[in-house]
């Protein structure tokens, strides 16, 4: 196009040679015959400027297109959409939210303690009961205790689910079967509930949104119980481990032991909290990943307040000093919370709902398809399906 445009300005130049040399020579050339082929010459650049501007159009939808993007530079004025998100936070204020958090350890790890801490008020079981005495069961019985906890005007239904009796035996053989037993029975109160005719307008969220499991702090190896628990509740809940009491062992002493817990997830591999296949984006990736490197967390418990240059904070006393639960430099208690409440909260109710749930569904329902017979309330309810068939026999 260029080229062309530059020949039309030389042809022109070339008349007006041609015109100086004929004056220079005395010729006399007819205007009328000058004019013209000016004339010509013109409306040729005018037809060369007019094919640029096709060529670079204004942009638009092509037939062939489905959408477009129109970013905020190329509205009219205000449209209001953002206003979309005040309209979601209302309506969540208003209805809440629920979080089902699940808690797994032999006895004596602090669990109750922690959960104490980390909404900093008093939810666990042996808080709430009232003459509770500790006592070591023969075999793991699943009780859970719910609380409406608020904050600045926003609701949260907490059930906090305990397994006293878990490791406490000698013969721990299959003592995670009840576990894996009650994440699936929650599953299939959900799915039951998703089948009926007439809906709920919102369907009661039992499901075990996260397993925080507690580690004791040996400084060696991960337990075969450990292994063996971790690798089958992984696959059917988020679990997240901890070093429980973890100021019984030196900062030194606490970083080895964090290396070889992970060397021995990587080797049975087990998974954990925030799997690297659920990353959505590039921004996730890193926040992920620096979680990753610094998981299991190494956590201290209390809920006992003492003065520290003037501030009260959470921390426990010792002949050595106060350890502060909330100070990073002292424990990871920090990196914990952050991670259930303030980070990633909704994204565990995320991966539970899409990926763990959504999983079992899938499975049930081809077993129904298999079985020839279609999966309804009433099949669940008279058990045409053998619950066994239900529960994940990893």
């Amino acid at each position: 196009m260029k080229s062309s445009r530059c020949q039309g300005k030389t042809q022109l130049g070339s008349l007006r040679t041609v015109d100086d040399t004929a004056q220079e020579q005395g010729l006399d050339l007819e205007p009328p015959v000058r004019m013209e082929e000016e004339k010509e010459v013109m409306e040729e650049m005018e037809v060369e400027e007019r094919v640029v501007e096709i060529e670079h159009p204004l942009p638009c939808l092509s037939e062939s297109d489905t959408q477009g993007i129109i970013k905020g530079r190329d509205l009219f004025g205000y449209v209001g959409i953002e206003a979309v998100l005040d309209q979601m936070r209302r309506k969540t204020m208003k209805a809440g939210f629920e979080f089902n958090i699940m808690v797994v350890g032999q006895s004596g790890l602090g669990k109750s303690t922690l959960v104490n801490t980390l909404f900093k008020s008093k939810v666990s079981r042996k808080s709430c009961t009232p003459n509770y005495e500790e006592k070591i069961s023969k075999t793991v019985h699943l009780q859970s205790v719910s609380h409406i906890i608020e904050e600045k005007g926003v609701k949260m239904k907490l059930t906090v689910i305990d397994t006293p009796g878990f490791g406490d035996q000698i013969n721990n053989e299959n003592c995670w079967e009840p576990i894996v037993q009650y994440v699936n029975e929650q599953y299939e109160k959900y799915l039951k509930e998703e089948l009926n005719v007439n809906r709920k307008k919102r369907i009661p969220d039992s499901r075990v949104h996260c397993c925080v499991y507690f580690l004791p702090a040996t400084g060696h190896w991960l337990r075969p119980i450990d292994v063996e628990f971790m690798r089958r509740l992984g696959k059917i809940v988020s679990i997240l481990p901890v070093i429980a009491k973890a100021d019984t062992l030196t900062l030194e002493e606490r970083l080895e032991f964090k290396q070889r817990i992970r060397q021995d997830l990587q080797a049975n591999g087990i998974r954990v909290y925030p799997q690297k296949e659920y990353d959505e984006d590039a921004e996730d990736r890193i926040l992920n990943d620096k979680i990753r490197e610094n998981i299991p967390f190494a956590v201290v418990g209390t809920d006992k307040e003492h003065q520290v240059n003037g501030n009260k904070v959470l921390g426990r006393k010792t002949k050595w000093g106060i350890i502060e639960v909330e100070n990073i430099a002292h424990c990871e208690f920090a990196h914990l919370r952050d991670l259930l409440i303030r980070s990633h909260l909704q994204d565990l109710k995320d991966v539970t709902h899409n990926i763990h749930y959504e999983t079992y569904r899938v499975k049930r329902l081809n077993e129904s398809n298999a079985n020839g017979v279609v999966l309804s309330p009433l099949t669940l309810e008279n058990g045409t399906l053998e619950k066994s068939d239900a529960e994940s026999h990893l």
